[in-house]
């Protein structure tokens, strides 16, 4: 449910199988008061043109549609003795066009088309008016449900990508096995550190797969590897036994793309 104001006067509009019904009754209000509303409306519906103009729309909206009962009310319309209410015309044609409600917010609604048409009834200015804060109340919907899933995506993004940096891009603290291998080849300690295996190792797992291991790899660990061969290397200048770096180097590892995982997950969720 939602509410617009015309001329002063609130109109309520509700979302019924997905159409959008304006009331009526209070359209009716900003003509007359509140006990003259079901009269204008009565008054509106028994008219030829009225009853034409329903009659279409249900045949176009409505496959239930009763086409019998609306040619036998057709047939009455203009004569002095012809009266109809909102509820009449549902019952007898399965009409959808009008809807009555009680309650709270009871009263008559038409769907937007008709409730259009019905603006005419009331002002020709008012018809206008009700039409321009309606498509503003629409636009202002399909920004917030824009913003909404937009929010919504980003979730559900932010849970993919966190999962895939757990799953694949935050290193494993290495085995005692592992610490105990010496590595003839210095880019294989950067390799173990980070991925946990050695350029040999990776391509016997990954036999169809073009490149090496550093192919694959993703911009954030790039960045982590540029950054453990500059520390690798201090870390050579300063007699650390290779055992020793492969440990610093794997909680390097860990650490830094923990710290790029956090600066995604913002960037993802701004």
């Amino acid at each position: 449910m939602a509410k617009i104001k015309v001329n002063n006067t609130e109109i309520t509009i509700i979302e019924v199988n997905e159409r959008d019904y304006i009331s009526i009754t209070d359209m009716a209000n900003a003509k007359e008061s509140k006990a003259r509303a079901a009269d204008i409306i009565k008054n509106w519906v028994r008219t030829r043109y009225t009853l034409e103009f329903l009659g279409t729309w249900e045949k176009i909206n409505n496959p239930c549609f009763k086409v019998v009962e609306f040619d036998h009310f057709k047939t009455q319309a203009g004569l002095p003795s012809f009266t109809i209410s909102a509820s009449e015309w549902i019952e007898k044609t399965n009409a959808i066009g009008i809807i009555v409600r009680k309650g709270k917010y009871g009263g008559t609604y038409a769907h937007k088309d008709i409730a259009f048409e019905f603006g005419s009834a009331i002002s020709v200015p008012f018809k206008l008016y009700l039409i321009k804060e309606f498509q503003r109340l629409k636009e202002e919907e399909q920004k917030q449900l824009g913003w909404t899933a937009k929010r919504e995506l980003a979730k559900i993004n932010y849970h993919i990508h966190t999962d895939a940096i757990k799953q694949n891009l935050i290193p494993r603290q290495l085995t005692p096995a592992q610490i105990s291998v010496i590595y003839a080849n210095e880019a294989d300690v950067l390799n173990v550190a980070l991925f946990g295996l050695t350029a040999k190792q990776w391509k016997e797992a990954n036999p169809r797969t073009q490149g090496n291991i550093r192919d694959s790899a993703s911009i954030s660990e790039l960045i982590c590897l540029s950054n453990m061969e500059n520390l690798n290397a201090v870390f050579i200048n300063e007699k650390i036994t290779q055992t020793e770096r492969l440990i610093k180097l794997n909680k390097i590892a860990i650490h830094q793309m923990r710290i790029l995982q956090e600066s995604s997950r913002h960037k993802i969720l701004k």
